[in-house]
């Protein structure tokens, strides 16, 4: 596995930041507060896109980054939700660029799979980006384990390599154990999934008629839409008030603890919302409890469906 540093040396933290709410559910005041509030937890890391909140994302982070730029490991996205031409590359880059007001990115993800572009125009626009010092890693986002293979091929034939994957993955959400996670183990890429909240269905914050992203929003509504992933966050919230814990810090603290996992992406909307996710990062979480957790929804199948060797 590629051991991914800040540009002065140092050794990325055990959980990222994402910044997909600031300019968006957190005003730029928030967004402060919590991006200081991580820097004292110790997080070196931290997540944005081209795609989030109209650029404002990129901006405020690019602001609150700047005075220690090198101590720090950003990552953004691309391609999203534009093709991965290099045209279209190269414009949101420079745009990303722009905004961040630096003069390179550390790690720049793929935010999706392209079915229309050839790997090989993309890869190639990707490694002269690295050549040029802009891009110091690639990371790719959303794709599946056959994905990641063949985008890897492609990339060598570059001299370039893949060094991170950032796929969805939480209690209620376990796909990636199936192939992602067995493979990035095996291939020593990093990952740095996103959402271990499950979109706030984790939180418990639904079970008590909260508003949210289940509610407001279509995508993530029918994206956490089944009886059972409800049921299990239910579970979860009985669970943590057995053991005077927040369902939160659970709920990330067992995204953290598999093995195949770098890092989770944490976020929040405020200061307030965000503690319990970064009390996760000191939160030791034994087998029998990983075990017990992991019980309250189903384990995928294997790629096989041979069941009988699960």
């Amino acid at each position: 596995m590629t051991q991914l540093a800040t540009a002065n040396g140092a050794p990325l933290s055990k959980f990222c930041f994402g910044t997909m709410q600031f300019g968006g559910k957190a005003d730029e005041a928030q967004s402060a507060e919590m991006f200081a509030a991580c820097r004292e937890a110790g997080i070196n890391f931290f997540d944005t896109a081209f795609g989030y909140t109209d650029g404002k994302s990129e901006r405020y982070l690019g602001k609150l980054a700047a005075s220690e730029r090198e101590s720090l490991f950003l990552a953004t996205k691309c391609a999203h939700p534009a093709p991965s031409t290099p045209a279209n590359i190269m414009a949101q880059f420079e745009e990303s660029m722009d905004r961040l007001d630096m003069g390179y990115v550390d790690l720049l993800y793929l935010h999706r799979w392209d079915d229309g572009t050839p790997l090989e125009d993309t890869f190639e626009t990707l490694a002269a980006l690295t050549e040029s010092g802009r891009v110091r890693e690639i990371g790719i986002s959303n794709f599946s384990a056959w994905q990641t293979m063949k985008a890897q091929a492609v990339a060598r034939s570059f001299s370039l390599s893949i060094a991170a994957l950032q796929p969805m993955y939480n209690l209620v959400k376990r796909q990636a154990e199936v192939e992602i996670l067995p493979m990035a183990l095996s291939e020593g890429f990093s990952v740095f999934p996103y959402s271990p909240l499950g979109g706030g269905l984790l939180t418990g914050k639904y079970g008590k008629g909260d508003g949210g992203r289940l509610v407001d929003d279509a995508m993530y509504k029918a994206r956490y839409a089944q009886d059972w992933m409800h049921d299990a966050a239910i579970a979860l919230q009985d669970l943590g008030a057995e053991l005077g814990v927040s369902p939160i810090t659970l709920a990330v603290a067992w995204v953290a603890r598999n093995p195949g996992i770098t890092a989770p992406i944490v976020s929040g909307r405020t200061v307030e919302q965000l503690r319990p996710s970064l009390d996760a990062m000191t939160f030791d979480m034994d087998d029998a409890l990983y075990a017990r957790m992991s019980a309250l929804t189903p384990t995928p199948p294997p790629a096989t469906d041979r069941l009988e060797e699960a």
